[in-house]
């Protein structure tokens, strides 16, 4: 039941990551957080709890006898293991959907994807999220997964906007170029890595300039609405809070368009961000 604390817009934003890096919690951390954070006024904030397969059996002994914890399942060992990932599961975890890699960073992602097809053709009720390279043959795989979904395979975009390298930053041109491509195939995405904050910051760290959570929501907005790849850059590129907040503010009551969240190691981070842009009231904490 919807408690009408968190906006429509942020609906599920987030999905809990606590195991990845750069938080790497241990997973008896993560699953007490999850908890947490299902029992607490935000909870509508948060999506599922995200688990490599590799760990689902450590999970499952974790939880209570009549628990029952809705998993994203990542794909560490890769699209062929998923089956029996998916199968060996304990019923206790609730697998809604798959993320996989399809391809590494100058692989040809289309025999991944077709082999990810088939994994998502057989099981009906799970929803799987495609991680393409922002290399060679993004736009053929892009095509082929907007096929599937016209034909009725629940299946979306992935893309990786951050991690350990510089290059894993996408600009905000290439980013831009990702949205429209997909907005043009009617194709819904997910991103992950480096998306703890609201607002494009540079990390003091490691130098590595992070996308901000609120640039590609209002961006994608934009984009939906017919913005080109130049308008829809220049969102992603801002650093000012200023001209992002009104345009979020008026989209609050209505679901995202296209863009389905991200995965996040700090659920917190986001959502402190968001009390502090006035666009959740922190009040009921």
């Amino acid at each position: 039941m919807s408690t009408g604390l968190i906006p429509a817009l942020f609906t599920r934003l987030v999905d809990d990551a606590a195991v990845f890096p750069p938080g790497s919690a241990p997973l008896p951390e993560a699953i007490i957080g999850h908890r947490e954070h299902r029992a607490a006024w935000y909870a509508e904030l948060v999506g599922g709890l995200l688990l490599p397969s590799s760990s689902l059996a450590d999970a499952a002994r974790l939880l209570e006898p009549g628990e029952r914890v809705e998993v994203g399942l990542i794909g560490d060992a890769g699209v062929d293991a998923l089956p029996a990932a998916i199968e060996a599961a304990d019923a206790r975890l609730a697998i809604g959907q798959v993320e996989v890699a399809v391809a590494k960073r100058g692989e040809d992602p289309e025999p991944g994807l077709r082999r990810l097809l088939a994994v998502l053709a057989d099981r009906p009720s799970l929803t799987g999220y495609a991680e393409i390279p922002l290399t060679w043959g993004l736009l053929a795989a892009l095509d082929t997964a907007a096929q599937a979904r016209a034909s009725g395979v629940a299946v979306a975009a992935k893309f990786r906007t951050g991690g350990l390298a510089a290059e894993l930053f996408p600009t905000p041109v290439e980013l831009a170029a990702v949205v429209c491509a997909c907005r043009d195939r009617e194709l819904p995405f997910k991103l992950t890595a480096g998306l703890h904050h609201a607002i494009r910051h540079t990390d003091p760290e490691t130098g590595f300039v992070h996308h901000g959570f609120l640039n590609v929501l209002v961006a994608t907005a934009a984009a939906v609405d017919g913005a080109e790849v130049a308008d829809v850059a220049e969102l992603l590129a801002a650093t000012d809070p200023v001209p992002l907040i009104e345009p979020a503010r008026s989209l609050r009551d209505r679901p995202r368009p296209l863009w389905i969240g991200f995965g996040s190691c700090s659920v917190v981070e986001p959502l402190t961000d968001l009390i502090r842009l006035g666009l959740v009231n922190g009040g009921y904490q």
